[in-house]
């Protein structure tokens, strides 16, 4: 048991010591300014303040001391409420909102030992806090900004919010993002929810033989146990084309590691994982295409049965050849970029109203892979 102090209130916390601190937080005292970003201890959204220390609180309770004390942004005084609501939307540092609240708390954590902090100390802080949107100036801006209104108590201006030319108005959403309360999918509970999860291949390309579903079904918390055969419609998803399984069927092959193979419906949420171990999965494995030279190769394996290779455009535009021979200079240099890396961690999950008339919540594990549009078809 942990004698917990949540924003100044004593909880006596009792737990098995595999929850994690973050679904105490969220599912037993509704606190939804944390937010589950990667559930991987990697993006920092749902950062916490624990006995002083910016924390990630997506730890497991048996790590934690018998005795602390955890702020989250519910439990700021409403003076560093209106700083911060201030400060981030002045600065523009508010975009998507979902790592906003984990950001304040950490610079809140250094704000209160280090009162002027400066720009590398901001950004020492921040460390653990990843941001997809703003590229992290604007945050350490508002911070900036925070730490010198609260240090000098200054009063808080009133935004111009006429919407005249030249008026400089905040984001209409800035606060709700910042101070944690405006609601994601993922922060949306109602009566009588069921919670659902994916089971993700392990390799990157493997025939899947053979799925047997019996005893995940048999659990006394599963709801539903769902294989491509289970899809009454297209199983095959995408924009460009339609090439990406739903669901891997038996008989077809994965493509890359984290291809979905089945999905469980649980009542409970913690028993999740239990569910998805009892699915039986054999699997024969095959040799990946790892990179688009070898997809392109003479006699590679087909990734989608329209080959390796989903579309090819040429652009031309005036003479090059006859420009280069022509110009006062040349440079000869192999140069090569990496793949774009975006982080895609905020709940994009859909809220369900099912026909029986219980409400499902399918919290979708986040896989996903950017790569050139060229790319993604031959990407293994």
């Amino acid at each position: 048991m942990i004698n917990l102090t949540l924003n100044g209130k004593p909880i006596q916390f009792n737990k098995p010591d595999s929850t994690r601190l973050i679904d105490f937080l969220r599912e037993d005292q509704r606190l939804i300014s944390i937010k589950d970003g990667c559930s991987k201890g990697a993006c920092g959204s749902c950062s916490v303040i624990i006995d002083g220390v910016a924390q990630k609180s997506c730890v497991k309770v048996s790590s934690l001391e018998e005795d602390i004390t955890v702020t989250t942004i519910e439990g700021l005084t409403e003076r560093e409420k209106e700083v911060y609501d201030f400060a981030f939307a002045d600065t523009g540092a508010v975009q998507c909102g979902f790592c906003i609240p984990g950001m304040v708390l950490s610079g809140k954590a250094l704000i209160d030992k280090v009162p002027e902090p400066s720009r590398e100390e901001i950004k020492k802080a921040l460390y653990r806090n990843v941001c997809r949107c703003t590229g992290y100036v604007k945050i350490i801006d508002a911070l900036e900004l925070g730490a010198k209104y609260l240090r000098e108590n200054t009063s808080i201006p009133k935004n111009d919010s006429s919407g005249k030319l030249g008026s400089d108005i905040h984001r209409v959403d800035a606060r709700e993002k910042t101070l944690g309360y405006g609601e994601f999918v993922d922060d949306m509970t109602l009566p009588g929810m069921i919670y659902g999860k994916a089971l993700r291949t392990k390799y990157p390309r493997a025939l899947v033989k053979k799925i047997d579903i019996s005893l995940a079904s048999e659990h006394p918390d599963a709801v539903y146990v769902a294989t491509a055969k289970d899809i009454p419609g297209e199983n095959k998803l995408g924009h460009l084309a339609k090439d990406w399984d739903a669901l891997i069927a038996e008989g077809d092959i994965t493509r890359y590691v984290g291809d979905a193979i089945a999905l469980v419906a649980s009542k409970d949420q913690q028993t999740l994982d239990e569910i998805l171990a009892l699915i039986e999965v054999e699997y024969e494995q095959l040799v990946p295409v790892t990179n688009p030279v070898e997809a392109m190769a003479e006699g590679a394996p087909k990734l989608h049965q329209s080959g390796n290779i989903l579309q090819t455009e040429k652009l031309i535009r005036g003479d090059a050849k006859a420009t280069i021979e022509n110009a006062k200079y040349k440079v000869t240099q192999h140069y090569s970029t990496p793949l774009p890396n975006t982080l895609l961690w905020n709940q994009s999950v859909p809220l369900l109203f099912m026909k029986m008339k219980a409400f499902c919540y399918i919290q979708v594990v986040r896989v996903f892979m950017m790569i050139s549009v060229k790319w993604r078809n031959y990407w293994d």
